[in-house]
């Protein structure tokens, strides 16, 4: 922005301290004048009697030029004086204002950690060095997301077209069988875009808040995954009371189809059991997905909610997905300004628990 030149904030300091500093001895000055000169008689053009003291005209003519240096001095040291003073207090705004501009041409791993006791510039270089922390790791997970998503975007773009050129150079070949693994890779191809549209849907926030009931938000997403449960041959069970929060219907039901989808999917192959519960707590409600597998360790477990982390080698089956399950979990519930927690159960599996506002 385009602004007219002005005068710095350190002149504009300086001259304020000078300012005050000759207002206060402007005043002295008075005092000295109000409280001292006007009790000394003035003996006007009358004849001085030998051996009396200095009367009011005396006084004043040697008090006028003392006071006039006084005040000339008030000013030079003012001015002198508050240059100095005011580059000091505002050194560590100078250190703000650089690294503000070091971030603004693109470099973010820069930090002011401004030393010294606690005070408002402090605060200021504080919450900027977190403000630049936070940026950095988002702009980083961005950047890492998108290589991410390329790498999986490519592979069956990538398969689609070594596909379509088998089936240019071999004309006669089993047109059937082309069609349906054209069909598979496509299908992912397009569960991936989606998967991508409502993740970036959920990080900038785009909600249409309602109330919601988690309980019957985890009835109709058991209803919907029953079908896959039971090809798995998983067992759902779902408890719990009237959950009430607010928010977005879809993007929470996405939510809660996505926790049970990876609670069937990354079970025991055989007899595997899911255990779906709400619960009311003073301010916040509750939403727990457990299910049973194989163990998982702690460090494993960080890194389910990164994109396109995939847990073991049993994910990969024809319900594998892409990797963006819980990542898409996690960023629906920061959007309902939640809390996602993962924890590895002793048994083996996962347990996972929402925690959202109460409505």
């Amino acid at each position: 922005m385009d602004r007219p030149p002005g005068l710095s904030v350190r002149l504009k300091l300086t001259l304020s301290y000078a300012g005050f500093l000759m207002v206060a001895g402007g005043l002295l000055l008075a005092v000295v004048w109000v409280f001292l000169l006007r009790y000394v008689p003035d003996a006007g053009p009358r004849v001085r009697a030998p051996g009396s003291g200095p009367d009011r005209s005396d006084l004043l003519r040697a008090f006028a030029p003392a006071a006039t240096w006084a005040v000339v001095f008030l000013l030079v040291f003012g001015l002198l004086g508050g240059w100095i003073l005011a580059g000091r207090m505002l050194a560590p705004l100078s250190r703000i204002t650089d690294a503000t501009r070091m971030a603004a041409n693109g470099s973010l791993s820069h930090r002011i950690r401004l030393e010294g006791r606690e005070d408002e510039f402090r605060e200021l270089a504080d919450v900027f060095d977190a403000m630049l922390a936070r940026h950095e790791a988002h702009v980083a997970e961005q950047q890492r997301f998108a290589a991410n998503a390329s790498h999986e975007l490519r592979t069956p773009l990538a398969i689609m077209q070594a596909l379509l050129d088998v089936a240019r150079t071999d004309p006669n070949g089993n047109t059937a069988e082309l069609v349906d693994r054209l069909h598979t890779v496509n299908a992912r191809a397009i569960e991936l875009t989606q998967a991508l549209l409502l993740l970036s849907r959920a990080d900038q926030g785009i909600l249409t808040r309602e109330q919601v009931d988690l309980s019957l938000t985890a009835e109709e997403a058991t209803e919907t995954l029953l079908p896959l449960a039971e090809k798995h041959g998983v067992t759902i069970e779902t408890s719990g009371d009237m959950a009430p929060t607010s928010g977005s219907p879809a993007l929470l039901l996405q939510m809660t189809m996505n926790l049970l989808h990876n609670a069937i999917v990354h079970n025991l192959p055989e007899r595997g059991r899911v255990q779906v519960s709400t619960a009311v707590r003073p301010g916040f409600v509750m939403l727990t997905v457990e299910n049973t597998g194989d163990k998982l360790s702690p460090q494993l477990v960080a890194t389910l909610t990164e994109p396109f982390q995939r847990g073991t080698e049993r994910v990969r089956t024809d319900h594998a997905g892409v990797g963006l399950g819980l990542a898409i979990v996690n960023r629906i519930v920061q959007a309902h300004d939640g809390a996602l927690t993962l924890a590895p159960r002793a048994a083996g599996g996962l347990r996972v628990m929402v925690r959202l506002p109460r409505a």
